[in-house]
């Protein structure tokens, strides 16, 4: 089953449940789903379901620290609770070492591409590299942290 279709059913389960806070969120998902299909005419892969929910928590997790730093928890609350049921559809993340290990490895792969050690000019290269083998299994600011250590050595 695809992550769409996992999203679909959980989407009627919540509706059984009259479970309204798990309901709201889930159709938000699918309806950014939907806008990506209907603005680019084609049919979501998994991998960019998972980017649609990466970035709808990045943008939940935004408003959160706005809200705190407003002190409306009643909002921030909120937004938390959605982060929570919009991780559930994210992979299993990688620990920073198995960050690392994966960005050693792309960089050693590279350098062996150029013929020369890579460096920090390389670090386009890496991230593109490193976006289509970590997509959504890790935080990029994580991994772009990884990297920038990986290329300065």
């Amino acid at each position: 089953m695809s992550l769409k279709e996992q999203v679909t059913e959980d989407m009627k389960a919540a509706m059984r449940a009259k479970d309204s806070e798990r309901l709201g969120t889930i159709r938000l998902l699918l309806a950014a789903a939907k806008q990506k299909e209907v603005d680019e005419r084609v049919v979501l892969d998994d991998v960019a379901m998972v980017a649609i929910v990466d970035k709808l928590i990045k943008q939940r997790k935004d408003s959160v620290a706005a809200f705190t730093q407003a002190n409306r928890m009643d909002l921030a609350d909120k937004e938390s609770a959605e982060i929570k049921v919009l991780e559930a559809y994210l992979p299993q993340r990688l620990s920073s070492e198995e960050v690392a290990a994966e960005v050693r490895a792309i960089v050693a792969q590279l350098s062996t591409e150029l013929g020369r050690d890579a460096g920090p000019g390389d670090m386009g290269k890496v991230m593109a590299a490193v976006k289509t083998r970590l997509a959504g299994k890790a935080d990029m600011g994580q991994v772009s942290a990884a990297v920038k250590a990986a290329l300065s050595r």
